[in-house]
């Protein structure tokens, strides 16, 4: 049986999750009234931000938490009936771009070695099954096609980039280069490019930040894929990376912020839990989701540069459906890709009950992205399990599909904590609006999260560098090294600005 030597994991993860647990609204009875700095969410940029705070000798910090353990978006959970659990990733999943011989290490690889985080090289694109709605279909051909356009893509991007051009979306330089989807297996190969690995819009954006992470020649790091098969879950790297530094005094969980109060002096947070703490500093790092929402007051209210910025960029939504079923009737590579006649209708599957992941699970799921992913969270399980389901007997026309024992799906968008799942570049947001993105507000009002990365945005990869970016700006600004100000622009341009008839002086008409 696979789950041999599984379960005591658990107890680990216990161990960590409860040295910090005891620090909440219920049982916290020493509440400090003000810190130096106040860092907002306790996800990867808030704790590596901690981190790089108290090696440059700043600890008087306080993370405060929605939740009740570290790990933010990082969300691990035990699935399956009784006695067939598996710990399973809601979130972020894999290590995406690792190391290439001795090159330049993916800090998050870093991490999973030096926790000795249990993980296992994913083959997502050399490992696939293709269906359609008539059944297995080999459309292998079509599908490496797909994968091959997008990396000539990627090439050419970087002459666009290079050369000043406009951006354009992936699609839109796809028919720039000839390239375009005419059946539901194109369409679907390159879904699986595009839309799932991860959701892109821009053309420039998407190439670079594929390249800053995949291509070794190009400043990335690998073009390995590592999926986290740990049972203490994917968060625990972050948990023990806490554990090493952190005091329990450190850190205020299952506390939600509802109004954020800033101006030259300092920032007071008040929470639903009617805690109050003022600050010198707040550094906030929740998602470009939850800030394009009105779940959480700020006063003043942010100027337009910066709501423009927030609103500019795009708040991605990545689904994971869960199923178990008593028996293994599907296909035996990794992943499985269905083609239907709807882009986006729970195209992706990948198996769990796989070797090297978790044989004898009986665990598969699927992905959908986008407004695919929208759409099913207004749905019941019991309708969005329907919907499954049909679709994988359109997968298994000739065999008697059984009903799964289990399902799970975890919820982004609809989420008052995370408002979807990582941030995306789009084709119309500039530089300048990057830049107003992570800029501070009075010196005091700080902004830092994988949104924030210009390079590595909506990776893990990037959180952790914008956390590390973040610790060490703050305590160059209190130790009085550096600025307190990450500056902005009052008014992002175009980079070639719109020439008549379009403004002014206008055109008379013909009398």
């Amino acid at each position: 049986m696979f789950f041999s030597g599984m379960f005591p994991h658990f107890a680990l993860l216990g161990l960590l999750s409860g040295a910090y647990a005891h620090n909440t609204s219920s049982t916290f009875t020493t509440t400090p009234n003000h810190t130096t700095v106040l860092i907002l969410g306790g996800g990867m940029t808030g704790i590596i931000a901690a981190r790089t705070l108290h090696e440059q000798g700043v600890d008087d910090f306080i993370i405060l938490d929605a939740k009740i353990e570290l790990g933010g978006r990082m969300i691990s959970k035990a699935f399956g009936v009784s006695g067939r659990q598996v710990v399973v990733e809601m979130g972020p999943n894999w290590v995406q771009g690792t190391q290439h011989g001795n090159g330049t290490a993916n800090p998050i690889w870093e991490l999973a070695r030096k926790h000795n985080l249990a993980t296992v090289f994913n083959d997502i694109y050399g490992s696939v099954t293709t269906y359609d709605d008539s059944g297995y279909n080999n459309y292998t051909d079509v599908f490496n096609n797909a994968i091959n356009n997008f990396a000539q893509a990627t090439i050419v991007a970087g002459q666009q980039l290079q050369d000043g051009h406009v951006d354009l979306s992936l699609r839109s330089a796809y028919g720039l280069m000839g390239i375009s989807p005419k059946t539901p297996q194109e369409d679907a190969s390159d879904y699986y490019r595009i839309d799932f690995s991860p959701s892109q819009t821009s053309w420039l954006a998407s190439s670079w930040k594929n390249n800053f992470t995949y291509v070794p020649e190009s400043g990335g790091f690998s073009d390995v894929n590592q999926m986290c098969i740990d049972q203490r879950g994917y968060m625990y790297i972050a948990q023990a990376e806490a554990a090493e530094f952190l005091q329990p005094q450190q850190v205020i969980y299952n506390q939600t912020v509802n109004l954020i109060k800033y101006d030259e002096d300092g920032v007071t947070v008040h929470t639903t839990g009617g805690m109050t703490i003022t600050a010198d500093h707040v550094l906030c790092t929740f998602s470009v989701g939850v800030l394009q929402n009105s779940d959480i007051v700020f006063q003043p209210p942010f100027p337009d540069w910066k709501i423009e910025a927030i609103n500019s960029i795009e708040m991605a939504t990545y689904t994971k459906i869960f199923l178990q079923f008593n028996e293994t009737f599907w296909f035996p590579t990794e992943m499985g890709l269905y083609a239907a006649k709807q882009r986006g209708k729970y195209p992706v599957w990948q198996s769990l009950d796989h070797i090297g992941f978790f044989p004898g699970s009986g665990i598969i799921f699927v992905t959908v992205t986008g407004d695919w992913s929208l759409y099913v969270e207004q749905l019941t399980l019991d309708q969005v399990q329907s919907e499954v389901m049909e679709v994988i007997r359109a997968m298994y026309p000739n065999i008697t599909v059984p009903e799964p024992v289990d399902i799970h799906m975890p919820i982004w968008h609809s989420n008052l904590l995370y408002r979807g799942s990582y941030s995306n570049w789009g084709p119309s947001y500039v530089p300048a609006q990057s830049e107003n993105l992570k800029a501070t507000l009075n010196n005091r009002l700080w902004f830092a999260g994988e949104a924030t990365s210009v390079k590595y945005f909506g990776f893990l990869h990037g959180a952790y560098f914008e956390g590390q970016n973040a610790g060490y700006a703050l305590a160059a600004c209190i130790q009085g090294r550096g600025s307190c100000e990450y500056p902005h622009t009052m008014i992002p341009k175009n980079a070639q600005p719109y020439q008549s008839p379009l403004t002014p002086p206008f055109p008379m008409p013909s009398p």
